[in-house]
């Protein structure tokens, strides 16, 4: 087994581990898992040759602010939790530059970008009336940047036929609706079952699309 193999199938395991403990509720435990699981999509990206080219390096510091933003949720105040936010709303930022960065299908993004805006008004429509004030700033700027992420991935999927990007991509942006509705709506154990599982699924991809940039 390679180690690009071997890191993929740790940070599955440790995905699985960190199920059972939420549902145990081991606070220690779900923080070891946890960020287990974040090191190795970043040890992952490492291992493919991240730092050897500039799109990588605009990925490796995406997946190193989800590490952060990973860190930051684990705790349950409201300073934590927006400085969580700022940290993934930075790594979407970097993940948009280094698709932005290669070959895009105009094209393709004109029409991302109307897809974007219905699922965005959606979200957003379902998501505010349960946003506290102070929070609904920062969330309308982080679905704005996780949106244009996805049609930067759009873009550089179609012109490259690196599928991968938006496949990323995509899971990225629906496991963001699980930790909205936790946070935000209602808290239950239904959102880690698959918010956990397409969030570090996004990681893991977008972490394998260093190898081929």
């Amino acid at each position: 087994m390679t180690l690009p193999t071997a890191l993929t199938a740790a940070c599955a395991m440790f995905v699985i581990a960190q199920l059972v403990v939420d549902r145990l509720q081991w606070p220690l435990a779900r923080m070891i898992t946890k960020l287990g699981a974040s090191t190795c999509f970043v040890a992952l990206a490492i291992a493919l040759g991240a730092m050897e080219s500039r799109y990588g390096q605009w990925v490796l510091g995406a997946l190193l602010l989800g590490w952060l933003g990973d860190a930051l949720l684990l705790g349950q105040r409201s300073a934590a939790f927006m400085a969580g936010l700022a940290a993934f709303l930075l790594s979407h930022g970097l993940y948009a530059t280094a698709f932005a960065a290669g070959p895009l299908s105009w094209p393709a993004m004109g029409v991302a970008l109307l897809l974007a805006v219905a699922a965005g008004f959606g979200v957003l429509r379902w998501l505010l009336p349960h946003t506290p004030g102070a929070f609904k700033g920062p969330v309308l700027a982080y679905v704005g940047v996780i949106l244009a992420m996805c049609v930067a991935a759009t873009g550089h999927a179609v012109a490259t036929g690196r599928w991968i990007v938006l496949l990323g991509a995509v899971l990225f942006a629906i496991s963001d609706i699980a930790v909205g509705r936790e946070r935000f709506v209602r808290s239950s154990p239904t959102n880690h079952l698959w918010g956990w599982p397409t969030y570090f699924g996004a990681q893991v991809l977008l972490a394998w699309s260093v190898a081929t940039p």
